[in-house]
This record gives structure tokens, sequence and C-alpha cells, in this order.
């Protein structure tokens, strides 16, 4: 599973004169819980100015810790659950619900289902993979997600020679108002390319201060050594992942949100480097998601080597409704196949 080959980045769409690149490649090989205690903001859209805060209740500790245990499956190395990280500040999702998402953007249908699909039956698919995953694992209620490109590497230079390209501000509030149909929340993701996450994340901070929106970075796209995009695989270090969650964790603060969930993209090792200077917070729960693509033996191997020896706090998986069936057996791990893995994901991505 250790080799890896890198695959041309050729799925671009055309915008505005701009073709953006398409996410994600990999290695050809590689009875109900009690949520009382977890006051979510699945149907919150209120604004995050408004005078009146929703009151969110403390976390059952006793309950957290349970369900954590029960994600590390039985593992018995050490690894998980993940030791020594902060309980944390009311209104957690994780680990009380598993969160399935669709990801993509709007502008194209090569990026992922969000944008492959009219509305109403993308909401629709979505609305039955929810259905997949509560009934493979009855103990853990789903948390239905949008997962939305915000910032897309693309493969011209763009006037800043950035080569990353910020979607319009209404195509995210057309994002919000899908998931608002779907008492789902929202995930804006970035791919900085030649810029970086410091200077990408506070542009969405408008929305960040939503109780219904969290973040997701991309280190495939991530090119710090001024490499274009998608020639290689880029990376983030553990600095730029603890200055996304101090971000983040200074909004929950200073609004009185609920913790912000930070996805971060993996299938490589390089891609996420220094991995133990990652630093927990109560504020924000944070995602190590295995991002590749493949047939299945492929993806457990990714899984085995980089997800599951660094443990950071949950981890996730990503689903290929494509990609996943390029190669023999032309298989889509089922939800039932997943729930083997040790750690057990708890945020589920569909492409």
């Amino acid at each position: 599973m250790s080799n890896f080959k890198a695959f041309a980045f050729s799925s671009t769409v055309l915008l505005s004169s701009l073709f953006l690149l398409s996410n994600c490649t990999e290695n050809s090989k590689a009875g109900k819980v009690s949520t009382s205690t977890t006051t979510t903001t699945t149907a919150s859209t209120t604004s995050a100015t408004d005078t009146t805060k929703p009151a969110y209740q403390p976390v059952d500790k006793a309950l957290y810790d349970s369900l954590n245990k029960r994600l590390a499956n039985g593992d018995t190395t050490g690894h998980w659950p993940v030791k020594n990280q902060p309980y944390p500040v009311p209104g957690a999702i994780l680990p009380f619900k598993r969160i399935v998402a669709f990801y993509g953007n709007l502008f194209s249908k090569k990026m992922g289902i969000l944008g492959e699909l009219p509305p109403k039956e993308m909401l629709a698919k979505l609305k039955t993979e929810v259905k997949n995953w509560e009934k493979a694992d009855p103990k853990t209620p789903v948390q239905p997600a949008l997962h939305y490109i915000a910032v897309v590497a693309q493969g011209d230079g763009g006037k800043d020679g950035k080569f990353r390209y910020r979607m319009p501000f209404k195509q995210i509030d057309t994002v919000l108002s899908l998931a608002k149909k779907s008492n789902a929340i929202v995930f804006l993701d970035v791919q900085v390319a030649l810029s970086n996450i410091r200077s990408e994340l506070p542009q969405l901070e408008k929305y960040l201060i939503m109780p219904q929106v969290h973040f997701g970075m991309d280190p495939e796209f991530s090119m710090k050594d001024g490499s274009k995009p998608g020639r290689k695989i880029g990376t983030y270090d553990a600095a730029d992942v603890n200055y996304a969650s101090e971000y983040l964790a200074g909004l929950v603060k200073k609004y009185n949100l609920p913790p912000k969930i930070l996805i971060v993209h993996r299938f490589t090792r390089k891609m996420v480097t220094n991995y133990k200077n990652i630093k927990l917070r109560p504020e924000v729960q944070v995602v190590i998601d295995m991002d590749g693509w493949g047939e299945p033996d492929l993806k457990l191997g990714t899984y085995r080597n980089h997800i599951f020896p660094e443990p950071v706090q949950f981890t996730g998986f990503k689903l290929f409704y494509k990609n996943d069936l390029k190669k023999a057996p032309h298989h889509m791990l089922t939800p039932q196949e997943v729930l083997k893995y040790k750690p057990q994901p708890i945020y589920i991505q569909y492409q």
C-alpha cells in the first residue's frame, strides 16, 4: 500500500474563463444514543448577530467518554480513543452524532455530488444516505451536512497569481438555503493553492459566526513550495491547523457558539506534518478525514497507514460515487464495511 501514484488533475470546469481543478486524487492502489446533553444546531439559521442566543446544554462527560471508547471499536494499541483530549464546550455534535456530508461545488458537476445533481435530487439522495447510516449503526444518530468548496484551486493564476478562486458569497448563501431545507449543517472548505490559510480563513468569518457553519482545510492544494496546484500533492503543518483552530475558537468564545468542527483532509503522510503538535481546544472538534479514492483494499490501507497511527481527535472517511468504482472489484464501500474500521469514522463524506 505504500507505492504512491499521482493521478493527473484533468477534471476541470470552466468558470469565468478560469479552469477549476477537481478535488482529491490518490494512488490507484491505495438502541439510539440519548442526545439530550447536546443541543446541536442542525435547524439553526439564526443570524449570528441576533441578540438572543440559544442555550446549549453542557456535555455529559461520562457519555462523551463512553461514545469515544465505542468509536475506538476494540482498538487495543492505545492509539484510540485519543487520551487527554479536552471536553467540548456546550452544544458539541461529535461524538454524539455521525455526520454524513455531500461534497462539491455548485459551479461544477465534476467536483462532487453536491454540484452534480439538481438540488432536489441531491437532497433526496443525501436523505437516503443518512438513512443507510442510521440503519447500519442504529445507536448513533446521523447529522446531514453539505460540504462546499468555497475557495477552489485552479489552473489560472488569476490577478494576484495565487491560483485560487474565491466563490461568490451568493453561492455560499445558496448552499445555506439548501442546507436549511434538509436540516443540515454546512462546511466551507478551502483549497488555498499559492495563497495560505491565514489569508483565506478570515474571508469567511461572516459565515463562520453562524452556529451551523463549520470549516474544512485541504492540504492537497496547499502549495507551500510555489508549485502550481495539481502538479504535486500539497501540505499543511500542525502550525496551520493550530492557526485555524485558534481562529475558530476565538469566534466560538466571542459569539457564544457551540464547538466548531474542523475537517483536515489527508491521504498521504506528508499532507499533515508534525501531527503531535496539533493543539486540541474545547471550542473546536478536529476531524482528520481519509480523503483518497480507490478500491476497498487501497482505502483501508490508506486509513491504516495515515489516519490510524497518527491520532489527533476524530476520524473521517470519504466515499467516491465514481472514482471508487474505477478499478476491480468496482465496489464502493458500504456503511457496514466502513464501520468495521478501527477507529470508526464519525464523519462521512460523499463526493
